[in-house]
């Protein structure tokens, strides 16, 4: 654990330090564009943050290579091959950031970065199933994998819409894995040190270096340089852990079956949010008429704010919403009282609503109080006491 909790310390105080260089490259770079007309911030704020993410996640992963008991980890080529598509995606992001890139071209990136994953050894190996698994043959493992990655990078993508949001997302769910492996290994008696459960820590540890720099007032957005890279960050962790134990082993050692379905659940329950966002986006340009890559205010966090929430409140909405779902399916997987989590899972997915729908309530009793005011003034004026 103490390996661990260096490695994080690494990246945070590596992405930390690297944001304000980044900073500055922007702004001399060009890649500050003019505020539009669906976006939230009334001032340009230079992009490129990734870089910062970049570097900071480069560091820390080159730095526990030297620790004695993580070197077992980098025995695979695994790490070299994350490396060469997180700057790959990373590259792509600062050409899209600086000077545009079509859907198409963007789309090509990234299916060629989550090859040189698949090609350096990220590739699922099996599907859980109820009461089984799915072995996954090479061509078949392959492509779900470069459509796993895909899609992750680009709801990653999709959420990066308010200051902080993405990278507190992600941060969220890197936290949910790093704690769902860690319990896991403990309990099977699997080697501690393993790469998911450290690239999940080093992830968490970039999200919340940058989240200094990038939490409202935002000083830098990561653009799409970080949020595609922390797409394709977190779901290496996805795809890895399935190679680290086998299904039946761990529905033998846990009561709960969850824990198999847990790889693969807990990216779409974390992403959630942005994946349905994404949905209904497209229906709803694509029912106008439109491109359904064209850009609109009608997204869930516009919509957050238009219900009257401050951008602050409307951001930690979503971080909440983010870790009751991810860390509520990580206790169900390793806990044996299912109705204990399950009943205060709902108590506080109750109380988030709550929250969601407070400016709305306190709106409508304003406006019903001042309906009773108007009706009353009248009366008054007219009872037999006034004449």
């Amino acid at each position: 654990m103490r390996e661990y909790a260096l490695t994080f310390v690494i990246a945070v105080a590596v992405t930390y330090l690297l944001v304000p260089i980044v900073r500055k490259f922007a702004i001399a770079f060009g890649a500050t564009p003019p505020v539009r007309d669906r976006d939230v911030h009334t001032e340009p704020i230079p992009r490129l943050g990734g870089l910062a993410i970049y570097g900071g996640f480069a560091a820390a992963l080159l730095i526990s290579a030297q620790l004695p008991h993580l070197q077992n980890v980098f025995v695979a080529d695994t790490w070299r091959g994350l490396l060469l598509a997180g700057g790959l995606i990373t590259l792509i992001g600062v050409v899209d950031d600086r000077w545009g890139m079509d859907a198409l071209s963007k789309l090509a990136g990234q299916t060629a970065a989550a090859g040189i994953l698949v090609w350096q050894g990220v590739q699922l190996l099996w599907l859980p199933l109820p009461g089984t698994q799915l072995s996954l043959g090479p061509w078949l493992g392959t492509m779900i994998s470069i459509l796993l990655i895909v899609v992750t990078i680009n709801a990653v993508n999709f959420a990066d819409g308010l200051d902080g949001l993405a990278a507190g997302i992600v941060g969220i769910s890197a936290f949910a894995f790093f704690l769902y492996y860690y319990v896991v290994a403990v309990e099977q008696g699997f080697v501690r040190q393993s790469y998911p459960a450290m690239i999940a820590i080093i992830l968490a540890g970039t999200c919340v270096g940058f989240l200094f720099h990038n939490f409202h007032p935002a000083k830098v957005f990561m653009g799409d340089t970080g949020a595609m890279l922390l797409g394709l960050l977190l779901t290496s962790i996805t795809i890895t852990v399935t190679g680290q134990f086998d299904a039946n082993t761990a529905r033998e050692g846990f009561n709960s079956g969850v824990v198999v379905f847990l790889p693969i659940a807990l990216p779409l329950l974390v992403i959630a949010l942005p994946l349905a966002d994404l949905v209904l986006a497209v229906l709803r340009r694509t029912l106008a008429g439109k491109s359904p890559f064209a850009p609109d205010r009608g997204h869930l966090h516009h919509r957050l704010l238009d219900m009257g929430h401050s951008h602050v409140r409307a951001v930690l909405l979503m971080y909440l919403w983010a870790g009751i779902l991810s860390f509520a399916a990580v206790a169900l997987s390793v806990f044996d009282s299912p109705a204990i989590v399950l009943t205060v899972t709902a108590l506080v997915a109750t109380c988030a609503v709550g929250l969601i729908a407070l400016p709305r309530l306190r709106r409508r009793g304003l406006l019903v109080r001042r309906r009773k005011e108007s009706v009353k003034t009248p009366a008054d004026h007219d009872s037999p006491t006034d004449g």
